[in-house]
């Protein structure tokens, strides 16, 4: 037999073995069809889901659909984000496949598409007495070379469910549970706010703005005592950015011994009751506005005088700021916030961490170089007519 023919052999025989190893790896695997680009999920209607589950084990959490909004059950039934759900079905629908890898369960642990493993899960459920699935998405691995990733669709139709597929645009739903809740509590602007007044069982202060002047000033400040103004400032500014890391009903056990006050100059008051315990702080909020009176429309046809743009607008103004407290105090009543350790600090700072001793002038100052020092004059002894 020649050389040419024992090394086309050769060439063979290593195929063969790369291919038994590959069968060997992949047991009762199809092999990867080409299929073009497919939604993974079609003619799905959002409107008949009752509930969305997000991950698996431990870590799943679950969203509900109460009277038309959604809800997170798992934070005593918290609104959820509206623009968070809508991204989170978005994504679910834009998944495209390229591939289909396999319908063998036996394959999906290695693939990473069993729930258990999977880098994702989300499930639809249906609005019936059981909640059973509507459909859902199993993101699993990176393929290898990181040419897309494993994908699966979840159904009650296990024909369906088996069909493992590639997908070049998995999508990441990452954040946990508080991603789907807005935790943007006050955000007030610090140009609009007038004063803040915070009080404790030590007692109370208010600070405030000098008029036309970004300067801080403090009521009645003690005597040989003066403001620490980057102190105040952190204090004044406290709500221009309130954001609170985890949600929940109010218990009854808390202790709300402290609270912080901020007016703006629009008459709009938000007030925080504060609680402190286990190193955690929690506040309650509600809001205010203060300026009781009527806003009224003239009326042409009763000889009234026609208003000016300028006029309008600023009852168009008030009404806005009104409506705004109402709907933050509907909002946000019955509900503890826990914020953040550095941001507690600066609504729970009492006056004494914002006052220091005034310098003093040294009593012992050095003279004036050019002040004129008169001479030393001797005076002679007198002597005692006695001696």
């Amino acid at each position: 037999m020649s050389n040419k023919k024992l090394t086309i052999l050769g060439i063979v025989a290593v195929l063969m073995v790369l291919w038994a190893v590959m069968q060997s790896r992949f047991s009762n695997r199809s092999g990867t069809e080409p299929v073009g680009l497919a939604y993974l999920i079609q003619g799905f209607d959002p409107s008949g889901v009752n509930s969305i589950v997000i991950g698996a084990g431990e870590d799943a959490f679950t969203l509900k659909n109460q009277r038309g909004g959604f809800v997170v059950a798992d934070k005593d039934n918290y609104p959820a984000k509206t623009s968070e759900i809508n991204s989170l079905i978005t994504k679910c629908l834009e998944i495209q496949t390229s591939e289909f890898v396999t319908d063998n369960p036996a394959n999906f642990e290695d693939l990473e598409v069993t729930e258990e493993k999977a880098r994702s899960v989300v499930k639809f459920m249906k609005a019936d007495p059981n909640s059973s699935l509507l459909t859902g998405v199993v993101i699993g691995k990176t393929k290898e070379l990181g040419q897309g990733s494993y994908v699966r669709m979840l159904s009650s139709d296990a024909a369906v469910s088996n069909r493992v597929y590639v997908t070049s645009n998995a999508p990441w739903f990452g954040g946990g549970v508080m991603n789907y809740i807005d935790q943007e509590l006050i955000s007030a602007k610090s140009e609009d706010i007038e004063s803040v007044t915070a009080s404790s069982k030590d007692g109370q202060y208010t600070l405030r703005k000098k008029p036309d002047s970004q300067d801080i000033i403090l009521d009645n400040i003690p005597a040989g005592k003066k403001l620490k103004s980057s102190e105040a400032q952190s204090v004044l500014t406290a709500l221009t950015s309130l954001r609170f890391d985890d949600v929940k009903k109010i218990p009854s056990d808390l202790a709300f011994d402290k609270q912080y006050m901020c007016r703006l100059k629009d008459s709009t008051v938000y007030a925080l009751r504060i609680a402190q315990r286990d190193g955690k702080t929690y506040v309650s909020c509600v809001a205010e506005f203060t300026d009781k009176t009527p806003v009224e429309k003239a009326s042409i046809d009763q000889g009234g005088e026609v208003e000016s743009e300028e006029e309008l607008k600023k009852k168009e103004a008030k009404l806005l700021a009104r409506d705004n407290a109402t709907k933050f105090t509907t909002k946000h009543q019955g509900w503890v916030y826990e914020i953040a350790d550095w941001k507690a600090k600066n609504l729970t700072k009492e006056l004494a961490d914002l006052l220091e001793d005034e310098e003093k002038p040294e009593e012992n100052a050095a003279a004036d170089p050019n002040a004129v020092i008169p001479d030393i004059i001797s005076v002679p002894e007198i002597e005692d007519p006695n001696s």
